[in-house]
């Protein structure tokens, strides 16, 4: 099921606080141009089809990234590519896009799509992972 952009937006809007859509919207667009650079095939396209058009696009057409980020390094690239914006800030703007992404997309494709991304962007995602437990002897 696609979402539609008003609600998208809306949901971005809410869980970051912002004070216009038109933040929320800008935020959401570097976001998903950054993550659609460490996504591949199927999974990126399957993601795609849960987005609003205008989004699925700039998933599917992505900023270059020479090799998959690890969490705090895709947060940092956020903040350079929003003007004004902190690594902290800029953490905030991640955590609102990614974990509307989440809602957007089923647990097996979020799963999917955390398996493609380096340890860690579960948190940035709001899914946090349990730890590994030992297996029982």
């Amino acid at each position: 099921m696609t979402a539609r952009r008003e609600a998208f937006l809306a949901h971005v809007l809410e869980r970051g606080e912002y004070d216009t859509p038109r933040e929320a919207e800008r935020v959401a667009r570097v976001v998903l141009a950054l993550l659609g650079a460490h996504l591949v095939g199927e999974v990126r396209a399957r993601l795609a089809a849960r987005l609003p058009e205008d989004f699925a696009l700039i998933l599917l057409n992505p900023l270059q990234s020479a090799e998959p980020l690890p969490p705090e390094r895709f947060v940092r690239a956020t903040a350079a590519w929003i003007e004004g914006a902190t690594e902290q800030t800029a953490a905030w703007d991640v955590s609102a896009v990614l974990s509307t992404v989440a809602d957007t997309a089923d647990d097996d494709l979020l799963k999917e799509i955390l398996l493609q991304l380096p340890a860690g962007y579960d948190l940035l995602f709001g899914r946090p992972s349990p730890p590994d437990r030992p297996s029982p002897r």
